[in-house]
């Protein structure tokens, strides 16, 4: 069985260039244009996604994690296969991630202003809508989970590799706490949103692509 795996597809766009869809999952990626081969090319995608997990792990570890990353666009996934059946499919995430990218750029999201560099020590720092926060981390290498702990709070996510980097995500609740409370994000409707689309299929995590 897989237990709280990020199973099915993850995609990524670029912050000014939501018509790019990228999409990977352990070390296998996968990118297209939106073209009119768009469809036939994500159904090819979900098989060999779905391949990739069906064979094994994530192939990603927790030395991977390690080094500075900054904002490369929106992030979506589901939590398991029966959750993107029940979505509609690769085609839910994409329209999931074309939704959230302009919600970001809104809620003032930038790759200089948004970065996380986590340590060989367990330490992270980071930085969402330029406000800087601090504190230790755990990842379990197994399930993708990540908990990032600071002074004030814990939040709990996923981390997914990605074709360009990696990708930080969390559910609706815990993506608001890190937008409105730890980003200081000011702009209510944007935030509002994202917790909006992150609700709006059972099962889907929302966040972050991530490069070095």
């Amino acid at each position: 069985t897989m237990k709280k795996g990020f199973i099915a597809i993850l995609a990524a766009v670029a912050l000014l260039s939501t018509s790019c869809l990228s999409t990977g999952y352990g070390t296998t990626g996968y990118g297209t244009t939106t073209t009119s081969s768009t469809s036939s090319v994500l159904g090819s995608v979900l098989g060999s996604v779905l391949g990739n997990v069906l064979l094994g792990g994530y192939g990603f570890d927790a030395s991977s994690l390690v080094g500075n990353w900054a904002y490369n666009g929106a992030s979506a996934a589901f939590t398991n296969q029966n959750t993107l059946t029940k979505a509609g499919g690769v085609s839910a995430a994409n329209s999931l991630i074309q939704s959230l990218a302009p919600n970001f750029q809104a809620a003032g999201i930038t790759k200089k202003n948004t970065t996380f560099n986590f340590g060989t020590d367990n330490t992270f720092s980071a930085k969402v809508n330029g406000i800087p926060f601090n504190g230790t981390y755990t990842f379990n290498q197994t399930n993708g989970e990540i908990a990032l702990k600071t002074a004030a709070q814990t939040l709990k996510g996923n981390v997914m590799k990605t074709t360009n980097g990696i990708a930080l995500m969390f559910d609706a609740n815990q993506m608001t706490t890190l937008l409105q409370k730890v980003g200081q994000v000011s702009n209510a409707t944007a935030v509002n949103a994202v917790k909006q689309l992150a609700k709006s299929q059972d099962g889907a995590r929302v966040g972050f692509e991530l490069t070095k």
